[in-house]
Parts: C-alpha cells; structure tokens; sequence
C-alpha cells in the first residue's frame, strides 16, 4: 500500500503521491539501525506488561527511595505514579552525572544573540545550581512555595529551573514575550512569592527592557516578596529597595555547596500555563517521578540520544512545554550535550543557526514546522551554503507538518538521509506521545505514525465507537501515562470538565485534536476541533484574542479564528464591531487594535487581519459561527448558512474582508 524510499533516495520522495491515499514510506538507512537505541522489542516488552515496562523506565533515574508501586488510578482522572518513591529532579538532571565521573562534559554550549557565548560543564551547572538553591533558601522560600520565572533563553533561566526542583519549590515559567498582564494573572493565580527575570532582553541586536514589564505586573501583587534580576543587557533599570535583587550579588555570592534532598514522586514540579477555550488560562500541573521517567525515555529513544557523543539541539523557549521538557528536564536527566540559543533565527543573519550548526556540530535538530517553512521561504541555498553533515536525526514539535516542508527538511537539512520523528504531544501530556521511533519505522511525511511504547491512544467517533484504517474522528488517550498531568492549579473541576468530560463513561482523556488513520493504519493529527489556535507551535485560545480587542474603547463586538497560513500553521483573523459613534479610521484603527492584543497578551498573538464588519453571523441561539467566518477568511465558498438569523450578513462580511 505504501511505496518505500531506502537510503538517501530524496529524489523519489519528490514523487506525485496522494499522502491521504498512498503516502511515500522512508526506511531507516541499514547504519542507522544497527546503533538505534530502540528496536522493535520495545514495543513487544510494552504490549507484554504495561506497568512493568513503565517501572523499567523510572529504574533509569536515580531514586532516593524505591517506589512500592507503579500505578494508583484509584481517584482517576488524578494519577499518582512510582508510588511510594523519592527522589530530587535537579539531582537527577546534575549532581549523579558529575558522581558518576562526567563533571568535565559540556552539559551547555549556550549562544548568545549578539555574539557572546558560554561552556558550562556539568560540574559548573551544579555549582552555579547549588549557589541559587542557597540564595532561595536565604531569600525565605520553602519546599511548596512557588516562584515566577520571566527570562529570555539565557543559563540562569535553566539555572533558576533546576534550583527550584532542588528544593521542592514549584516554578511557573512566563514566555519573555508575554505582556505584564499575562505574567500578573499568573503570579496571581499561583500566588507566587519569587520572580526571576533580566533587566531586558535582545532582539534582534536592540536591548529591550524587561525588567520594566516585571514592575508593572507586580505593582500590588500581595503575594510577591522579592524580584531577582540578571544582569544581561545593562540597560537602565528601575529598582525598588528592599524587593529587588542583583542575581550577581546575590545567587554569585553564595555558597556552590548545597545536598539535594529527596521529594515524593508526586511532589508538584511545575505549573504552566496554556491557553484554554475560555479567556482564563489554565494551569496545567506536573509532578515529579512520572515527570521526569517519561521526558528521560522519550529523549532516549525518539531522539536516539548517546550520551557522550551527540550534540543536541531543541531551538524552543523554555517559556513552552517544548522547552521544559526537551531542554531542560528530558535532556539533562540523559546527560546530554546541548546547544541552548538566545535569540531569533536571522540575527544578525538567515544564516544563523547553520552557522551554530557548524559550530558545535549540532548532531540533532529539534525545531517547529513554523520555523522550517520560514527557512524554505528563504531559499534553500542558505543552508546549502553550509557544511550540515554532522545532523544525523532531525525533530518536528508544535503542530502537524505538512508533507512538502517534512521532504524540504529531510533532503535540504538532514541531507537526504537524515530519519525525522514527528512528535505530537501536548502540554498537558508532559513527553512525547505519539511519534516514530528512528531505527524501528518506516516514516511517512506528515505522519506522527503510531503511540509510543507504553502509550495506548484511539481514534474514536462522537458516540465513543474507535476508528480503524481510513477512520477521522478525535484524538483520545485511554490509559494514564506517567507525565501525563495531576490538574489544573486551583480549579480540578476545570481539570475533570476539560479533558474528562466528553469520554466521561469511558474514562479517557480527550486530547481536544482530531485525528485519522491512513489505509496502513498510521497516525495523521489534524489540529484543533475546539476554539484554540496553533500560531507558530503556540496555542492560543480565540476568546483570549476577542477579550483582548473587546477592551479597546472603540470595539463593541469581536470574532476571532484561526485561519490556514503558510508559514505559521494558522493565522489570527478577527472581525470587529464597532461601538456607536466610532468613527472607522481605517489603518489607524486597526494597528490600535493589533497593538491592543499585543499589550494585552503577546506580539504572537496580534492578529493578521482585522476586519471592521457591520454584523457578525449568528445563530438563533445567539452562538457565532466562527466556521463560517473561517470560510471567508480562507477565501472558501460558505457552507450551510441556513441556521443563521440573517443570512445576507455575509454580503456585509465579504465586501469588509475584500477591502
């Protein structure tokens, strides 16, 4: 059913085929097998005993005390896993690798944008851990409190990260491009008594304040008692005696001795917030064992890891899921060597990253389809301009990739020769979920394929009925995993409501993505079928972006969707109402409007397009029609408009939009 391509035959990918009917297959060259980590036998031992290949996974990390047990599901949808066990993340991550005669290997090779840059060995990243584990401790903080942590991709951001899983503390990362506001609600909701931050940050060879961003957030934060500030830019910066500290004068100061002390399996590592279908976001929980376990292995096996040998490089921001994961904890438990980048891909140049590629002989490559389809953009003669041939696994994260941009990364970067897992998973689910593993399948551009070793996932219709070969319907996940979340901080009605609820007889988890099997029965996820955007690999809720341009004095009305782009994935479209008595000043307006959303929210989430419309389309129930609203902004013909109150509305709409 499925035409294989053997080698480094990247011409015969290039053929006319249908993926949806007959996609092209990519085996795994006959070298590439013999050293792969996973074989086929890591499936058989997964199907064999579940539990039992999940307690050999957790038996990889280093335990204070053994877990009793591997699985309680008896308060399900709450988990707890290892049960019974302890054990330090940070420890994990450094201090065994350094007792274990590896101090001298480079755990960071960390670039700066404007060209400075930084080895930090694992020796130095537990000295300079250990010096921030004693600084939080003298600043008062205690095992449960939770800290902030507002930085651009610099090491004291990893630093700040592991110092709180050192002592139990409970760190909350705010994406650096994320406005006050949208770091306040997260102070607030975690009641956070730290923030980490620098005084600004570089973009694009400018320094940008960012300290200035913290003042405003924590301007009658009740629960905030100090800010810690890394000096990275020196640029101006306000201070407040008594609250704000130098990180230099502080964490440089301390003592670079400190014993990590073991915390339950079950232990809350981290909130982070995600966006959701409602305007609030969601704190999503992780804790420890399971945490950690799941990160370790998927790094291991889906990225083909040797420690020692590879050069890693996952281009996220720590401010995602993507970063806590495959930079900080996933990488680090492994020992690996990693490439950590500050700044964006064309600073000063679009030759940028293969120019960090070259180097340090960046070995794997985990980026976004957003940041691939930017890089054919620009043309293929860029990186062909430099020596790649040390890649030798490539990564996709963030959303579906389509098949075009998944050929132009194998053959461009990887060489024609290069496997690419494409890796679907979630926030929520804390590791990989769904991906190849290299070595084992035959992949298919497009494709995420088949659940991971220990993971069992369905494709089920409305009434629950699973899907085979050919099936489209949603993305469900029907046992618990061991990163898989605890909660939502505050709120685990939310939690159950959320991703319980539609399956609820069932007891699976609704992933919120719809999916299909092809005719050989491998895995294509489709995206959301709920009101969240993918932008760029972030996810976006559409009632964020409405509530963000409701504020401005002029909107009475707003309607957002995300619409097929390109380059991004999805684009923000937004169509407007007016207030009565506005006047529609055309370009002005609207960049009031997109410089709104920015402020409120984040650049990432300004819209592409806004729309001033007369009326927006509504059923008799009052509930807009954003499907239809999609339609016009994709340039489609509209669908069943019968439902609506007033049809003719689109006619208004259309001639708006074709301005």
């Amino acid at each position: 059913m499925t035409e294989t391509v053997t080698g480094g035959d990247a011409a015969a990918a290039t053929t006319d085929t249908t993926e949806s009917e007959h996609p092209v297959s990519y085996a795994p060259s006959e070298e590439f097998v013999r050293q792969a980590n996973a074989g086929k036998e890591l499936y058989r031992a997964a199907e064999q005993d579940r539990l039992a290949f999940w307690a050999e996974q957790a038996n990889r990390l280093h335990w204070h005390t053994p877990f009793e047990k591997v699985l309680d599901w008896s308060d399900a949808p709450v988990a707890k896993w290892f049960v019974g066990g302890e054990l330090n993340v940070a420890y994990n991550c450094v201090d065994r690798h350094v007792h274990e005669g590896r101090g001298d290997q480079v755990a960071i090779h960390w670039e700066g944008e404007p060209g400075d840059s930084r080895d930090l060995t694992y020796s130095d990243l537990l000295a300079e851990v250990s010096r921030a584990a004693n600084a939080f401790t003298d600043l008062g903080l205690v095992a449960g409190d939770r800290v902030a942590i507002y930085m651009p991709m610099v090491p004291e951001a990893i630093v700040s990260m592991l110092a709180c899983a050192r002592l139990g503390l409970t760190h909350s990362v705010v994406f650096a491009g994320f406005s006050s506001s949208a770091l306040r609600s997260r102070i607030d909701d975690a009641q956070a008594k730290l923030v980490v931050t620098t005084d600004g940050q570089w973009r694009r060879g400018k320094a940008a304040p960012l300290k200035e961003s913290v003042d405003e957030a924590v301007d009658g934060a009740e629960s905030i008692e100090h800010v810690l500030v890394v000096r990275r830019t020196e640029i101006d910066t306000p201070w407040t005696e008594g609250r704000d500290l130098w990180w230099h004068e502080t964490v440089g100061q301390a003592s670079a001795e400190h014993e990590a002390q073991p915390f339950d399996s079950e232990h809350p590592l981290f909130i982070l917030y995600t966006s959701g279908t409602t305007g609030k976001p969601k704190g999503i929980i992780h804790t420890s064992g399971g945490y950690l376990t799941q990160t370790a292995y998927t790094h291991h096996y889906v990225f083909d890891h040797k420690q020692g040998q590879d050069v890693y490089w996952c281009t996220a921001d720590i401010g995602w899921v993507t970063g806590h994961s495959y930079i900080v904890y996933g990488p680090l438990a492994n020992g690996a060597t990693q490439v950590v980048y500050e700044g964006t891909p064309n600073s000063p140049d679009e030759h940028r990253h293969w120019n960090i590629v070259e180097k340090y002989g960046v070995t794997i490559y985990y980026t976004a389809p957003t940041l691939v389809r930017t890089f054919m953009k620009w043309g293929r003669e860029i990186p062909d301009a430099h020596d790649l041939s040390s890649i030798r696994l490539l990564g996709s994260v963030g959303e579906p990739i389509n098949p075009e941009a998944w050929r132009w990364f194998r053959d461009v970067v990887g060489g024609g020769t290069a496997p690419i897992v494409d890796t679907w998973w979630q926030t929520e689910t804390g590791a990989i979920m769904v991906s190849p593993l290299p070595g084992v399948t035959h992949t298919k551009p497009g494709s995420a394929q088949t659940p991971l070793p220990g993971i069992s996932a369905k494709i089920v219709d409305d009434d629950a009925k699973p899907l085979g070969p050919g099936g489209n319907g949603y993305l469900v996940l029907d046992e618990p995993w061991p990163s898989m979340l605890r909660g939502i901080w505050g709120d685990m009605e939310r939690y159950k409501d959320t991703y319980w609820s539609r399956y609820a007889t069932e007891g699976w988890y609704f992933a919120g993505d719809g999916a299909r099997f092809d005719d050989d029965g491998d895995l294509w996820v489709l995206g959301r079928v709920d009101d969240v955007m993918n932008v760029s690999g972030h996810r976006i809720s559409t009632s964020e972006v409405e509530s963000a341009l409701v504020s401005h004095h002029g909107v009475a009305e707003a309607a957002v969707v995300g619409a097929s782009d390109e380059t991004t994935g999805q684009g923000i479209v937004a169509f407007v109402i007016l207030r009565g008595g506005v006047e529609n000043t055309g370009d002005e307006l609207i960049a009031e409007l997109k410089a709104q959303v920015s402020k409120e929210i984040s650049p990432i989430a300004k819209p592409r397009q806004i729309t001033v419309v007369p009326e927006l389309p509504k059923t008799r129930s009052g509930k807009i029609m954003r499907r239809l609203l999609r339609d016009v902004a994709e340039g489609r013909d509209l669908g069943d408009t019968s439902t609506l109150v007033d049809p003719a509305v689109f006619d208004a709409i259309s001639q708006a939009n074709a301005k």
